[in-house]
């Protein structure tokens, strides 16, 4: 797949800058929800819940995670007795590190450091990368976003699912550092490039939308 200029250089500085926020997040609160900067284990796993939608029936299968973080999607996935072969992307060196050491006797586990898979799969999932804007402009967090969707839809055979902050949360409470995504514009952008097996999941966690999309064609 072959981004523009402009996308790749957007790209290389966004890694970069969240990069050292996420490692700088590990330090202060370890291999935790805190340390990948959700409130806790139950609000990590609503999440996880929406994302896992994509693959509906399917419990076994191929999963690549971009943004594993220290692997808890993974653990997430075996307790739920789903048993896919994972491989877990993330940007930070430090996560992947606390991934490796957390799960060093997982044979169907696999973590790399950085953000362009190296196999396909059935499925590629995303949780939370959208958020943390930082400093970025708004415009070049869009384009980052979109780029990113396109990656992933190019890795995965069956579906994709990632999520996003709504811009319908309440303007008293946003942040200037994160990005609130318009649901309408991404659930747009994704039927018209990936076709009309999209749907989308607004409001659970309150402040959030899960898009999840299928590849195929739908029954007549």
């Amino acid at each position: 797949m072959k981004f523009d200029t402009s996308s790749q250089i957007t790209t290389e500085l966004v890694h970069a800058r969240v990069s050292a926020y996420y490692t700088a997040k590990l330090r202060e609160h370890g291999p935790t929800p805190k340390g990948v900067d959700w409130r806790d284990q139950e609000s990590q796993e609503e999440r996880f819940a929406n994302l896992m939608k994509v693959v509906e029936d399917d419990s076994s299968g191929t999963l690549v995670e971009l943004g594993c973080g220290y692997g808890a999607l993974y653990d997430y996935l075996r307790r739920l007795n789903l048993n896919f072969t994972y491989h877990g992307y993330d940007i930070s060196e430090e996560m992947v590190a606390a991934a490796k050491n957390l799960h060093a006797g997982a044979s169907a586990a696999t973590f790399e450091v950085g953000g362009v898979p190296r196999e396909r799969s059935d499925y590629c999932v995303a949780s939370g990368i959208f958020n943390v804007r930082l400093d970025t402009s708004i415009d070049d967090w869009r384009r980052y976003i979109f780029s990113t969707v396109e990656l992933m839809a190019a890795v995965a055979d069956k579906g994709f699912a990632f999520n996003c902050l709504t811009s319908f949360s309440d303007l008293d409470r946003q942040e200037p550092r994160l990005f609130y995504g318009d649901p309408g514009e991404i659930l747009n952008h994704c039927i018209a490039r990936y076709g009309r097996l999209v749907s989308i999941l607004h409001g659970r966690p309150p402040y959030e939308f899960t898009v999840l999309v299928r590849h195929g064609s739908p029954a007549k």
